[in-house]
């Protein structure tokens, strides 16, 4: 019934009209930085630094991990979306938007150990897991090192070896001018403003090793996840996409149509709709909380 339900969506999605210049520019372009969600804080000092979130909406909570160099507000279109039914918690990874970093170096697993105590301090037992490129990465850390603290994983865009990669990702005139965006906003959110390219070497050696993670590793993931991608994708080959969901095992595959790895500003509408489809693939149950918010 999954892979039915899945099918029939994707086959809905190739159905939808599109003018000649979305046919072949969209996946082209980069849209504008969304607004920030009201009522962020960055009040949480947690695993030795200062976590900035959001939050918005109610219900089974969902947690949003944006990509590398950038920041939460990336993901605000989906935030909004998904407010009307889902707790939406928005998060600056460590050394990202408004939050901090300390001197240990950038890995996978310390920014996912961020997350889970991020959800002890908002006192929630567990939730599911949006993530685009490195939040998928760090979505799918989880699903492998805290299985008990995630319901369920949306991987887009995501790798989990450093040869999933493109080798020519830096020459791609949209991903350099979403690194020169990041830039600028590095400068205008971070506490540290004038330290973005020490904080770009720092990810970019994080890029260089990680993650390695092995198929064995991989085949121990038990929690629902879907695996997703952009047609035109800048930086993951398709065949490790492909890859990544016939290793994990239940793992479901979603190719969104003339985007790419910045599908969620590009085509917010069919992207939320996506995502959705995920989330409802769950029974909302009781909330997940282990109390009151704080």
């Amino acid at each position: 019934m999954r892979k039915c339900s899945l099918l029939v969506f994707l086959l809905l999605v190739l159905a939808m009209p599109l003018s000649p210049a979305e046919a072949t520019e969209l996946w082209q372009t980069l849209p504008p930085t969304p607004a920030p969600v009201s009522g962020g804080h960055s009040g949480y000092a947690i695993n030795g630094i200062r976590i900035f979130h959001a939050e918005i909406g109610a219900g089974p909570p969902v947690v949003l991990l944006h990509g590398g160099l950038a920041n939460s507000d990336y993901l605000g279109n989906q935030a909004r979306a998904l407010a009307q039914a889902y707790r939406v918690i928005l998060v600056d990874s460590r050394g990202h938007g408004r939050s901090t970093r300390d001197q240990r170096p950038f890995a996978y697993d310390l920014m996912a150990d961020d997350v889970v105590a991020l959800l002890d301090s908002l006192k929630i037992d567990k939730a599911a897991i949006v993530g685009w490129s490195d939040g998928a990465i760090i979505g799918l850390d989880l699903a492998m090192r805290h299985p008990e603290r995630v319901t369920r994983i949306f991987a887009f865009g995501a790798n989990t070896s450093t040869s999933g990669l493109k080798d020519d990702v830096e020459k791609n005139p949209t991903f350099a001018a979403f690194v020169a965006r990041a830039s600028r906003e590095y400068a205008q959110l971070s506490a540290t403003p004038g330290q973005y390219a020490a904080f770009h070497d720092q990810i970019a050696k994080m890029w260089e090793n990680e993650p390695n993670w092995t198929e064995v590793q991989l085949r121990e993931i038990r929690i629902p996840v879907w695996v997703v991608d952009g047609e035109h994708d800048e930086g993951i080959k398709r065949e490790h996409t492909e890859h990544i969901a016939a290793t994990i095992p239940g793992a479901q595959l979603l190719i969104l149509p003339n985007v790419s790895h910045f599908a969620f500003l590009q085509d917010p509408s069919t992207f939320n709709n996506a995502i959705l489809s995920f989330l409802g693939e769950q029974e909302p149950g009781a909330s997940t909380s282990k109390g009151a918010r704080p």
